[in-house]
């Protein structure tokens, strides 16, 4: 299975992303829509698991929890929008992971694009995408694509979408 991993849109979707995840089988959103609209043209490319973020109304809310938990090829994931980072998981993270750790916790709300494998909790692997919107610190927009088979996580990549604040006129290479 081929899957994009997305966050922090913040009320923009880069247009070039249906086609960046025309090949993906799924696409993972962790939070931050910002519109319901973002969420709806991402369901129109391929099938959409996510949650909200802290920015996301009431209309974000009802349609997507806070923590979404789920089995992908042998895989389990856990998708939240604040989770922290290795070393650092917010209190209520770090008391799920120690009942019931996934082989994959997927995150935004950072900004930050972060990948890393977590030995104290087994080799979970942290995957936060960064942003893809305009809107934050962050100063790249970006967005992560993996296979999973076998039960594993393979071939992690990594969109530069280009600067925030404007689009690039190419595709990334």
């Amino acid at each position: 299975m081929e899957i994009g991993i997305i966050s922090d849109t913040h009320g923009f979707l880069d247009p070039r992303i249906s086609v960046l995840f025309a090949d993906c089988d799924e696409i993972w959103h962790a939070g931050d829509f910002g519109t319901l609209d973002v969420a709806r043209q991402l369901r129109d490319i391929k099938p959409l698991r996510a949650v909200h973020g802290n920015i996301d109304d009431e209309s974000i809310r009802l349609e997507f929890p806070e923590d979404l938990k789920f089995s992908c090829g042998g895989v389990d994931v856990w998708i939240t929008h604040i989770a922290g980072r290795p070393g650092r998981y917010v209190t209520r993270v770090s008391q799920e992971l120690s009942r019931d750790r996934p082989d994959v916790l997927v995150c935004g709300h950072s900004h930050i694009l972060h990948v890393e494998q977590d030995d104290k909790y087994g080799g979970m692997q942290y995957i936060n995408p960064g942003a893809a919107g305009h809107q934050g610190l962050h100063q790249q927009r970006t967005l992560l694509k993996c296979e999973i088979s076998n039960g594993k996580l393979h071939r992690l990549r990594l969109i530069e979408l280009g600067p925030r604040g404007r689009t690039k006129s190419n595709f990334p290479s």
